[in-house]
């Protein structure tokens, strides 16, 4: 049988969407065994009711149980799925509410801005951790990250580790792919794509069909409807050539022109502190889960294009290959981007596992950008993995919306106060 670990299942969306692909496989029947893992015991028993009912309508005769202790739950793993949040809803909000003492704004603060430092602080060390513990206890599988911050984890446990057999999983490429498609009036199918970059930072390179460019095409949809053209990813388009993958909302963060400007957010709809409706929004949707398990209403999902993590996992098991964007070490994918750092490319996945392509040298301009990210990133991972604090400290001076936003002395005492806040989930020597 092949066994999937899930390692931490608070979002029991991402769950229920990667055990439907799994459940609904007809080579598949009869052949899974389910391992879930979480240190919530609550949310670990909604969970295993939750696949054991997808189980159940997809007649999939697969084998599910529960292990509290994570090297048990890992033991003989193929794959493990994991999709963690140190600190839950609790971090998320003080990772909001101090930084809107001092006047800084964000969106989503989960991948750099002062929200992605903290939350990389505290998810480092356990993903890192989990890394070496598959490395002694299921060398061979393949773990599979859902877990932000992406570009910091995967370089983190790439160094850190030597574990070799992992790669992030994103749905942003894909449905970015998806969208540009529909706003051309064209199947997904009949598009050439290729996009590159980092995770929430990638950009379309190429958009063809017949061997012909669809920019163009982009650009009469954009031209003829002013409202397409007020979003961040539109201007960013404008600005810098191509495409970028990930939302307007994601993407303002990541630049030093919009966020501190109220006229801008407002121009381009930028939904300050959406990340906190989304967390309200997803406790929503666990506790209509459990209603919905106590009603015994279907929950299996067949309509929508596979979680990639599925679409990984069924490639590699059924020897169909696919094409998965994944976040992987830089080793020779991007000329232009740091050696070692975790960047986004497409990679051929099947019976072979995952074999990632080198696309060569970004545009110069998306290069810089990218380093411009990528210095937050770097910072961040020193600071957890070397324990420095002054580090923490350099990657939010080093953050373009915590620098448009501040001046290096509050940047100092905001970062403060947040390790202060956060105490026990941080490194120790960060705290110290």
């Amino acid at each position: 049988m092949a066994r999937i670990v899930f390692i931490g299942v608070g979002d029991v969306e991402l769950t229920r969407r990667v055990a439907s692909a799994l459940m609904l496989a007809p080579s598949l029947r009869g052949e899974l065994e389910i391992v879930l893992h979480d240190d919530d015991p609550g949310r670990l028993a909604t969970t295993e009711r939750l696949v054991r009912a997808l189980d159940a309508e997809a007649r999939a005769d697969a084998k599910i149980r529960s292990v509290f202790d994570r090297r048990q739950a890992l033991k003989g793993a193929e794959f493990v799925v994991a999709h963690l949040d140190v600190g839950g809803f609790e971090a998320t909000l003080r990772d909001f509410e101090i930084p809107h003492r001092y006047g800084l704004r964000q969106t989503i603060g989960d991948t750099i801005g002062i929200g992605g430092v903290f939350r990389g602080l505290r998810m480092i060390p356990v993903l890192v951790e989990l890394a070496a513990q598959m490395a002694e206890e299921c060398p061979d599988a393949w773990l599979l990250s859902c877990s932000d911050p992406m570009a910091m984890t995967g370089w983190a446990v790439h160094e850190a580790t030597g574990f070799e057999r992992f790669a992030g999983l994103c749905h942003s490429v894909c449905d970015t792919h998806a969208y540009l498609a529909d706003l051309v009036g064209r199947d997904e199918d009949e598009v050439s794509f290729l996009s590159a970059g980092l995770n929430h930072q990638s950009f379309v390179l190429r958009f063809e069909a017949g061997g012909r460019s669809l920019y163009p095409e982009l650009d009469a949809v954009l031209d003829a409807d002013p409202q397409l053209r007020r979003h961040v990813r539109a201007e960013l388009y404008r600005t810098f050539g191509y495409f970028p993958t990930q939302s307007s909302e994601h993407a303002a963060e990541y630049v030093p022109w919009i966020m501190r400007h109220p006229d801008e957010t407002s121009r381009l709809g930028v939904p300050v502190e959406e990340y906190l409706r989304r967390v309200g929004k997803s406790l929503h949707l666990y506790e209509e889960t459990r209603r919905a398990l106590s009603a015994g209403h279907p929950l299996l999902i067949r309509w929508q294009h596979q979680e990639p993590a599925a679409a990984a996992i069924l490639a590699m098991l059924t020897g169909e290959e696919k094409e998965i964007y994944v976040n992987v070490a830089n080793r020779g994918l991007i000329g232009n981007l740091p050696a070692g750092s975790c960047v986004e490319v497409p990679a051929d996945v099947g019976a072979g596992g995952v074999r990632p392509r080198a696309v060569g040298d970004l545009p110069v301009q998306l290069a810089a950008l990218n380093r411009t990210f990528l210095n937050v990133v770097e910072l961040t991972v020193r600071a957890a993995l070397d324990g420095e604090r002054g580090h923490v400290y350099h990657a939010a001076m080093l953050d373009p919306n915590t620098a448009a936003t501040l001046p290096l002395p509050a940047i100092e005492r905001l970062c403060d106060e947040l390790i202060e806040a956060h105490g026990d989930l941080l490194p120790p020597a960060v705290r110290a």
